[in-house]
């Protein structure tokens, strides 16, 4: 059986994984370090891991297997459960597979490379917009089918 795992605590999109989830009665494990609201639906298990970094992220890649659907937007996390054989959901919709993660990985190492070298970088990400949200959803969907 399918399990969604979701790298909560900044995902803007936990609700969007509980509709869909409940329409399609898929258990889902929300991961965080705490700070979220815990959830009545039966099918939703909120997880607290304790503070560190990258701990929520491990308790998830330790966990997710071959047909889980993974929903991060961090990129290591995602390269490890695209090894596991999970399908990898970004937030906006954008799936990440075995053939794009090399290069998004090494994109992402880069770009950490350029904003360590110049300190004066005002760079920033891109707002979520309501066209990501929709095109999360019918990712998802699709997943799950």
């Amino acid at each position: 059986m399918t399990i969604i795992y979701v790298d909560a605590d900044a995902c803007p999109v936990k609700s969007e994984v509980e509709t869909v989830a409940t329409r399609l009665k898929k258990k889902v494990f929300m991961v965080s370090n705490g700070g979220l609201r815990l959830s009545e639906n039966p099918l939703i298990e909120m997880v607290y891991v304790a503070d560190g970094a990258d701990v929520a992220d491990m308790w998830i890649a330790e966990r997710c297997t071959a047909g889980d659907v993974v929903i991060t937007s961090d990129i290591p996390l995602a390269a490890k459960a695209v090894e596991a054989g999970a399908r990898v959901l970004r937030p906006d919709g954008s799936e990440l597979t075995a053939k794009n993660i090399g290069n998004v990985l090494a994109t992402r190492d880069l770009m950490a490379d350029i904003r360590a070298a110049n300190p004066f970088h005002q760079g920033g990400g891109k707002s979520f917009t309501k066209s990501d949200r929709s095109r999360f959803l019918n990712a998802l969907d699709r997943a799950l089918r």
